[in-house]
């Protein structure tokens, strides 16, 4: 294997590690304003929003680590991040976390635009990328029609 191509798969990883921070950035997020939710609301914001984003965030991982496996790349270790301050309320704490799953839609967005996940020749990566891509897919819609009703 040649520099450019181990290169290549190195930029691809540090990529994918990108939106997994995002990703994580967005469920602290959403733990916090779930904290400050009533239990109804907090239920709707786990089923709409927390679990697609959790599921996302581990098929990432999976994603991430299981392709640094195979090309014999050094894995990343990902550290939970801390929320904002709690003044934003759980509105501010949900508009967070889709400002931060956005990002990391664009960050995997732009990669399979890229085609480097081709160039690579990784069919795993492929499947797993498109996977988060799909699991995030309704978060956005999902939060506006749960921040409607927060705090009626």
């Amino acid at each position: 294997m040649g520099y450019d191509t181990r290169q290549a798969r190195q930029d691809l990883l540090d990529a994918v590690g990108d939106a997994i921070d995002d990703l994580a950035r967005a469920l602290a997020a959403l733990g916090v304003a779930y904290e400050q939710l009533d239990e109804h609301h907090a239920d709707e914001l786990e089923e709409m929003l927390f679990g697609p984003v959790q599921s996302a965030y581990g098929r990432a991982r999976r994603t991430h680590t299981e392709f640094a496996t195979r090309h014999g790349l050094p894995a990343r270790t990902f550290e939970a991040p801390v929320p904002g301050a709690p003044s934003t309320g759980a509105k501010g704490f949900v508009d967070e976390a889709v400002d931060a799953v956005h990002h990391a839609d664009v960050t995997l967005a732009t990669l399979q635009d890229s085609m480097l996940p081709i160039e690579v020749g990784d069919p795993e990566l492929r499947a797993g990328l498109a996977g988060v891509r799909e699991l995030v897919d309704g978060v956005r819609r999902n939060a506006k029609a749960l921040t409607r009703t927060i705090g009626r």
